[in-house]
């Protein structure tokens, strides 16, 4: 029998990365192609650093210790999306649903005690992890809360249809290219 790895550490849902980079490309790769020759250079070049911060956003991670848990970016983006917080799982006190004007429910995790001096505080409960089920059996086993009843930020449906629709704007886009002259 192994030992169980020390920190846990939970991406974003490959689903909804990926997605969001695929509806990303097919809004933004046409543009430099389009563009009068003056712009495509300009175009190509925000498009380039349009990507990299995309790919910065959607490489969140959570991390879950026996300390406590952790939210933040890699450190090769951390220096310019400065998110991110961690708590220890004795600072962590009940976490609170909120429904969104989508109808959708998040959950703040609220603290007592936060480690930058803020009392009271709360943050936005993670809910676009991959292995979401094993996240929050884990969070509710270092918290002692229940995490009964708590679901993903949006169903699964939403983002395999934005994630075919991104496709299907992809593969026009490069159709298109291939039959258009010059």
């Amino acid at each position: 029998m192994s030992a169980e790895p020390s920190c846990h550490r939970y991406p974003m849902a490959p689903l909804i990365r990926f997605t969001l980079l695929g509806l990303y490309l097919a809004l933004v790769l046409p543009l430099p192609l389009l563009a009068p020759q003056p712009l495509v250079l300009p175009l190509l070049l925000a498009a380039i650093a349009g990507l990299v911060l995309v790919v910065a956003i959607t490489s969140e991670r959570v991390e879950l210790d026996g300390q406590g848990l952790r939210v933040g970016h890699p450190s090769w983006c951390s220096w310019l999306l400065r998110r991110g917080w961690q708590l220890p799982w004795s600072h962590i006190t009940a976490l609170t649903p909120v429904t969104t004007s989508q109808g959708g429910r998040v959950y703040y995790v609220r603290s007592l005690a936060a480690e930058d001096g803020r009392s009271g505080a709360a943050w936005l409960l993670p809910q676009r992890v991959a292995r979401f089920d094993d996240f929050l059996d884990r969070f509710s086993r270092g918290t002692g809360l229940s995490t009964e009843g708590i679901g993903r930020i949006s169903p699964p449906w939403t983002y395999q249809l934005l994630a075919l629709l991104s496709a299907l704007l992809l593969t026009g886009e490069f159709l298109a290219f291939l039959v258009t002259p010059g």
